[in-house]
């Protein structure tokens, strides 16, 4: 049975904070690899915190380690533009989409 997961990350060191998302290093493959989990069913939102320089991603995935799985290939992380904070676990009990 799949789950949701709420994935919060952080600026990495190599997150440059005087430019936007599009303009961060590596972005076109971080990007491909982001439509890729979308593509698959993985990913169900997500975007940047825009404040921050990190991001948030709503997962769907059988369990915790099937989403750290999936994102530790993830062109971001592996560059440290991007840091891997937490990964929760998720009761949607409100959603005005459906």
């Amino acid at each position: 049975m799949k789950n949701t997961f709420v994935v919060i990350s952080s600026a990495g060191p190599n997150r440059d904070l005087s430019k936007g998302t599009r303009e961060q290093p590596f972005w076109d493959e971080h990007a491909e690899f982001i439509d890729r989990l979308v593509a698959e069913g993985f990913i169900l939102m997500g975007g940047p915190l825009v404040d921050e320089g990190g991001s948030l991603l709503v997962f769907n995935a059988e369990d915790e380690n099937e989403v750290r799985g999936k994102l530790k290939n993830d062109p971001w992380f592996e560059r440290d533009i991007l840091k891997l904070e937490s990964v929760k676990r998720w009761q949607i009990f409100i959603d005005v989409r459906k």
